[in-house]
C-alpha cells in the first residue's frame, strides 16, 4: 500500500502534526476554511484559503481553496467531480477562519471513494478506537 493509500485508507493512525508548518512555508497568507453541509450540518472537509481563493469562491458560488501541497488555486471538484456549491460564507469572531456552508452536487464531498467506487459523503470517515482507525461507513 502506498504512503498516500495508507494515510487515506489505512487503519494506522498517521496524523500529520506538521501540516500547518508545511502549509505556512508554502503560502503564509492563508486561513482555515471548513466546509459544512447545508442540510445535515455535518463537517465535510477542512482546507485553506488565501485572498485569491476566497474571491473566486464569492464570485462563482462554489467552494474554492488554496492547495498548500500544489501551491495553486483548488476549485473543489475540478478533478474529483465532487463540487460543493456555496450557499453562505461565515467568518469566525477573530476573523482567522471561515466556514463554507455548501450543498453537494453529487453524493459526496471527499476525493476518496468507498469500496463500491462511490464518493464518501465527508472526509471524516474514520474514528479513533483503541489506537486504531475504524471506518464509520463502507470502506
Amino acid at each position: 500500500m502506498s504512503a498516500t493509500s495508507q494515510v487515506e485508507e489505512g487503519k494506522e493512525i498517521l496524523l500529520d502534526f506538521n501540516k500547518l508548518k508545511k502549509a505556512s512555508e508554502q503560502c503564509s497568507s492563508i486561513i482555515p476554511a471548513i466546509a459544512q453541509d447545508v442540510k445535515t450540518k455535518e463537517v465535510l472537509m477542512l482546507g485553506y484559503v488565501n485572498q485569491e481563493a476566497l474571491s473566486y469562491a464569492i464570485e462563482n458560488n462554489v467552494a474554492v481553496f488554496w492547495s498548500t501541497s500544489r501551491n495553486e488555486l483548488w476549485i473543489k471538484g475540478s478533478t474529483s467531480g465532487e463540487y460543493l456549491d456555496l450557499k453562505e460564507i461565515r467568518v469566525n469572531c477573530e476573523q482567522n477562519s471561515i466556514l463554507y456552508i455548501v450543498s453537494l452536487r453529487s453524493n459526496g464531498a471527499c476525493h476518496t471513494k468507498k469500496s463500491d467506487s462511490t464518493p464518501r459523503f465527508s472526509c471524516y470517515y474514520r474514528t479513533i478506537s483503541k489506537n486504531e482507525l475504524k471506518f464509520i461507513d463502507n470502506p
